[in-house]
């Protein structure tokens, strides 16, 4: 039964025999999601828009995915997920061609729920998760993560999110799909050989956002969240101050801005540090210890105390 009902679904969906392979390499050339695609037809709306994936054992072995919401980021982690699934049960795939280095394990981290019978918040859920998937997948595994660390603060998120990429880069070494907001961590690919930026594509024309579903090389524009956040109804007063709060943000705050902030901040204290350091020297240095009587030293003290605290 499980045969012939995989043989027929195949052959009415145009679905292909993958090549199963020893290598590591995951090669999806024009690939789609099953489910979402019947959804499609039986709903009478746009045809599935096919999107290839790459993974490659010696580079890029990482897709780093960014883009807006709603443009197609988790449809494309786990219909990659569900053909690299398929294939290992042995059944034909969605797919024109399909050529999988054979998995060991797959791991998948999408979603925001919390645990109220354990009294696990959401973030507490997402980083078990994460540390299940650092601490279990091997080189062989396929793993998709979407979004990690967005249950936190921006700073806290964005470096929890760059450090479980390094992690995956260099210790797990497994084909990772990783979908994140964080458009700062589209600079790693600079330095990590195995990490390579996708992006899906969008575009605004006439004011309006439009959706192109469609997976390109490089890093994303915009999360355009205001547009999304105006598309789902909110008010257009809320929209209006969201968009004067953003361009403030914008002009005001930057992770280059704020670093550079720090290392202002520690360049002035190195210097009042210094201007310190050489009154002390100073008044030591003049400091007759034989004839210095206690309530001279008292006096020096206080002295002292004054120079300080006009620096």
């Amino acid at each position: 039964d499980i045969f012939c009902s995989g043989a027929g679904l195949a052959k009415k969906n145009r679905w292909v025999r993958p090549e199963i392979t020893e290598g590591k390499d995951f090669l999806i050339n024009n690939g789609r999601h099953p489910v979402v695609e019947k959804s499609l037809k039986v709903s009478n709306l746009n045809d599935f828009i096919p999107n290839s994936c790459e993974l490659l054992e010696k580079k890029s072995f990482i897709n780093l995915l960014t883009g807006p919401n709603m443009a197609g980021k988790s449809t494309f982690l786990r219909q990659n997920a569900l053909i690299g699934i398929l294939a290992q049960i042995g059944s034909y795939v969605p797919a024109d061609s399909a050529k999988i280095g054979r998995i060991s394990q797959v791991f998948c981290r999408i979603g925001a729920s919390d645990n109220l019978a354990k009294g696990e918040s959401t973030f507490m859920v997402e980083m078990r998760e994460t540390a299940s998937i650092l601490n279990n997948a091997d080189n062989r595994a396929l793993v998709i993560l979407d979004e990690v660390g967005r249950g936190t603060s921006t700073y806290d998120g964005m470096s929890i999110a760059w450090a479980c990429l390094e992690y995956l880069h260099d210790h797990n070494k497994a084909r990772t799909i990783f979908a994140t907001h964080y458009h700062e961590l589209t600079d790693m690919s600079k330095d990590f050989i195995g990490i390579q930026n996708l992006s899906v594509s969008a575009k605004e024309w006439k004011g309006e956002l439009i959706f192109l579903h469609k997976v390109l090389e490089g890093k994303a524009v915009g999360s355009y969240g205001i547009k999304v956040a105006e598309l789902a109804g909110l008010p257009k007063k809320v929209i209006e101050t969201s968009s004067n709060i953003l361009d403030k943000l914008s002009r005001e705050s930057n992770f280059s801005e704020l670093t550079k902030n720090a290392n202002n901040t520690n360049t002035n204290e190195k210097e009042n540090y210094d201007k310190n350091l050489k009154i002390l020297m100073e008044t030591m240095n003049d400091l007759d210890l034989d004839s210095t009587t206690p309530k001279l030293a008292l006096e020096i003290l206080y002295e002292v105390k004054t120079r300080l605290i006009e620096v």
